[in-house]
Order: structure tokens, then sequence, then C-alpha cells
């Protein structure tokens, strides 16, 4: 697609800090990036706060009104099927259109998870989309694929996630043979519960660079550049590494306050705690890509800052240049074969199990 600006859809009334921060966000986009952005929601509200940012009216960016909003407590599928007019609903459609080529929220994840399935059509060989979470490392990044969109997974599911998250590490963390490993309480192949053990069974006879089951701690020390679970697991692992690096932070801030020494030391040190700092915060990415739909979903923190969103929209701008669907989905055209020996080791188990129920 070139290096042509492309519109990204933002809906600007999802995320705790709406439509303050996320307005404010898709104009700094706009100023810094020259990237067109389409703002759906109140539109009273939204023109209200564009009137106080410096040359606003120069900048690429429209508004489309939605009357609705999806609050961030409400059951995802039933505010999608009954506020057709809300701000995700309609990013979604416009999206469907081609009237944007990507799209942002920071809203209800489980109602963008089940607007993008309901409006936008799954890859082919994809059962369920997963979101993929990007974490710094001793040898670089590893995305961790799902972090929250699957609670409930079956093998053939992860081993899609694997397929996804191979291509992912392809053309976006420019790793030429990306290591794929599954995330277990332990590397051994007898550890794991049925799901991992039936999974780690699968992979093992597949193409892609699989290494194993991994644990907890392989997230951070780079041996696998993918790693891959549930999305019960995956969010537990993002919020508790969130809770973290805030934790780390407020430490040695606390640290800081208790000698002259350690503020001497600090002023040395200054410059590698910022580059740590820089890399553990989460609005420098700006939020993670919904993988397996056909279209570019970007879901950012229900706290985002502008800064935030500002990183957000120039993500979806970057994955819908180079057509991240597209790629994905030539990934998974060439591991047909992977897919099908997962859904027959899944059959054989249900038929197992029905055995067992009527014996």
């Amino acid at each position: 697609m070139g290096d042509k600006p492309l519109k990204i859809i933002v809906d600007a009334m999802g995320g705790d800090f709406a439509p303050q921060n996320i307005v404010e966000g898709a104009l700094l986009a706009a100023q810094e990036h020259k990237i067109p952005v389409i703002l759906v929601g109140d539109k009273e509200k939204i023109e209200a706060l564009m009137r106080d940012f410096p040359g606003e009216k120069d900048l690429p960016v429209t508004i489309v009104h939605a009357s609705e909003v999806v609050g961030m407590d409400e059951s995802p599928l039933s505010a999608i099927r009954k506020k057709k007019d809300s701000s995700i609903k309609v990013a979604f459609d416009l999206l469907k259109k081609g009237d944007g080529s990507a799209l942002v929220s920071a809203g209800n994840s489980g109602a963008v998870l089940a607007a993008a399935v309901f409006t936008l059509e799954k890859l082919n060989g994809v059962d369920r989309p997963a979101i993929g979470t990007i974490f710094p490392t001793l040898k670089g990044w590893t995305l961790l694929l799902d972090a929250g969109a699957n609670v409930d997974c079956k093998p053939f599911h992860l081993v899609q996630f694997a397929i996804m998250g191979e291509a992912y590490a392809k053309y976006i963390l420019k790793k030429e043979n990306p290591l794929v490993g599954l995330l277990s309480n332990g590397e051994e192949e007898s550890k794991g519960n049925e799901l991992i053990r039936e999974t780690n069974a699968i992979l093992k006879k597949s193409s892609i660079g699989y290494i194993g089951p991994v644990e907890g701690r392989d997230i951070f020390n780079g041996r696998a550049d993918v790693v891959i679970c549930d999305g019960f697991v995956g969010n537990a692992a993002l919020k508790i590494c969130e809770g973290l690096a805030e934790a780390i932070g407020a430490m040695i801030k606390e640290e800081l306050k208790l000698s002259w020494q350690a503020k001497i030391g600090y002023l040395f040190a200054r410059q590698a705690v910022n580059k740590i700092k820089k890399k553990l915060d989460y609005s420098e990415y700006g939020g993670a890509p919904l993988l397996g739909v056909d279209g570019v979903v970007i879901i950012a923190h229900g706290r985002s800052s502008a800064k935030a969103i500002k990183n957000a929209i120039r993500l979806a701008h970057e994955f819908a240049q180079i057509d991240l669907p597209k790629l994905l989905a030539h990934n998974l055209d060439k591991n047909q074969e992977l897919q099908r020996i997962g859904a027959k080791n899944l059959t054989k188990i249900w038929e197992q199990i029905k055995e067992k129920i009527i014996s």
C-alpha cells in the first residue's frame, strides 16, 4: 500500500477517560504523524474538545456521530445487539464499508471482540480471533497470544494462535525463524493440563519453529519469540506484569526518598532507568492487535492516556500499510494440514469422552 496515509477509525467514546484522552490522542496522531483520523462518538462533545486544541482546523480529522456508548461493565453481546448506534458498532460498520483502513478502541474489550467477529469476516482457518500483546525481553520482544479474548480454548485454537503468532513475529518483530513456545507450569511434557498436553502433541508434528512447553519466566528471558496460551492465563499474566511494573516504579521512588546517596546514584543511572521505564510503559506501544479477523483492529488499554492513543493510531496505521491480515492469512493457508491434525485430535478426544459417558 506504500507510504500513503490511510484513514484510521477511532472509537472516541471508549475507555475510562473518554472522550478527553481519545480525542487528544487522535489529534496528536494527526498532528505529529499526519495520519487522517475519523472520530466516532458524540459529535457535540468531540467538537468541544477539539476547539481547545491548537491548530485543530488544519488537521485531517473528521467526526461521525454516534448517539450511544457501550459501558466498560456492560455485557458485550447484549450491548452490541441492543445499541445499534453505539460508537463501537458504528466504528466497525465504517471499517466494514471501507471508509477507513483500521480501527482503534480503548472501550469494552469484550464488545470490541464481539463487534469484530459479527461485523468482519474471520480469516480462513481461524475459529477464534486472539489478542496479541508484546513484552520486552532480554533479547528483544516476545508476543503473548492470547491475552484475553478467549477464556476457554481447545487444542486447535492454540494451534491457530501459534500459526498467527509465528507470522506476526516474522513480519512485525522481524524474526527470520521465529521460535514458538506453549505456556505451561513446567518444561516437561508430562506437566500441564489436558489442553497443554494435547496441543503440545499436535505442535510437535508441525513445521513451525516450535520449541515445546515454556514457563512464565521464559516470557521475559527471550527463549521464545511467541508464547501461546488461552486467554484466561494470558490475561492473568498480562495484568500481573502490569502490576509488577507499576510496583517497581513506586518502589524505586520510595527508595530515592530515603537517602541522598540513593539520589546521587540515580543521577548517574537516570538514563538507563528511563530506558527501562520506557520499555515497560504500555503507552509506548499503544495497544494490542486483534489477530484473526479480516481487518486491522487495535485494542487499547481502558486507562489509555492521550499518548497511548496516539501510539495506538500509529500502530494501526503501520499494520494497515503492510496489510497484516493478509500476511496472517498466508501463514494460515500454508498450515492447513496442521489445523486439520488439530481438528482430528479434538474429534478423537470427543469420541472417547462420549464412550465414557455412555458406558
